[in-house]
Formats: structure tokens, C-alpha cells, sequence
């Protein structure tokens, strides 16, 4: 087995001790692709619409999305098409010492919420993929950098806002 693949096992391993049953949620990537993963114990996820990822990077081009999305978060991003609209998952850790004041534009999702997450090696749409891809065990993004991002983005989306309701 080559290191890439290691590195990816190891990691998909991690995510599965999130689950109290870890083989359901092998039997769920094995069927679906994407299995339901309880927040909480060992990380929560930071909801944001795609209006405000998209207005923090300055675009809504999948590719250049992804590109400065990547740079700013380095951390596994989850990409999940809703009822709702596209929409963007920040694992961050499940403790912080950041207290979470975006709630009403991207809340902080922990204890009691089930989080659909792609199988590893799906990282390109259709459906539920990576943005970015956890580098290693443990890997998560820093709450202030997921805080700055959301902040930015909603003060773009307000300045849109305003200058739209000046015409």
C-alpha cells in the first residue's frame, strides 16, 4: 500500500471513531458515499451558506472557490449541495476557546447533530465531496480563521446589500 493511500486510511479511520458503530459509517461510504457522522465528541462543523463563503473569496467559481477557500482554511471542508442552496462545512475542533458569535449566519453544529461526510476520495462533485481534504489525523480548521472568513463575507454581503438599496 503507497503512503497516499496510508495517509488516507489512516485519516478515514479517525473520522469513523467519530460514530459510536465506525463500521456503519464504512458500510455508508461503501453504499453511498457520504455517511452520517454525529458532531461533537471530537469535532463540530461550522454551517455557511455559499452567499457567504463565496462573498469572503471574492467569487463563485467552483474552482477559484475552491483555490482561495483552501488558503484561507487550511482544514477539511465539507461541500454539500441542500434543499436550501450549496453549502459549506468547516470542521473546526469540537472545543474552542473562541466563543461563536455568527450563529445566525453560520452556525456552530455539535452534540446532536449528524453531519453528512463524504468518503475520503470523494473530493469533485456531483453530490457531497471535500473541498479540502483532512492532511492527517486530527486535522481541523482554526476557529478564528473559519470566524474571520464568515465575518468578512457577511461585511461583503452587507456593503452588496446597502449599495443595492441605494439605486
Amino acid at each position: 500500500m503507497d503512503t497516499q493511500r496510508t495517509t488516507e486510511r489512516t485519516i478515514a479511520e479517525w473520522l469513523t471513531r467519530e460514530h459510536p458503530m465506525p463500521e456503519q459509517v464504512w458500510t455508508e461510504w461503501a453504499t453511498m458515499g457520504v455517511a452520517l457522522v454525529p458532531l461533537g465528541r471530537r469535532f463540530a462543523a461550522v454551517r455557511m451558506h455559499a452567499d457567504i463563503v463565496h462573498a469572503a473569496v471574492d467569487s463563485d467559481d467552483p474552482s477559484q472557490v475552491a483555490e482561495r477557500i483552501r488558503a484561507l482554511l487550511p482544514g477539511p471542508i465539507v461541500h454539500d449541495r441542500r434543499v436550501s442552496g450549496v453549502t459549506y462545512y468547516a470542521l473546526i475542533p469540537r472545543h474552542s476557546d473562541l466563543v461563536w458569535v455568527h450563529d445566525e449566519v453560520a452556525p456552530c453544529l455539535g452534540p446532536g447533530v449528524y453531519l453528512g461526510v463524504p468518503r475520503i476520495d470523494r473530493r469533485e462533485p456531483p453530490g457531497t465531496y471535500w473541498v479540502t481534504v483532512p492532511r492527517h489525523n486530527g486535522d481541523l480548521c482554526a476557529p478564528q480563521a473559519v470566524a474571520d472568513l464568515v465575518e468578512v463575507g457577511r461585511q461583503r454581503l452587507a456593503r452588496l446589500a446597502e449599495l443595492r438599496s441605494d439605486e
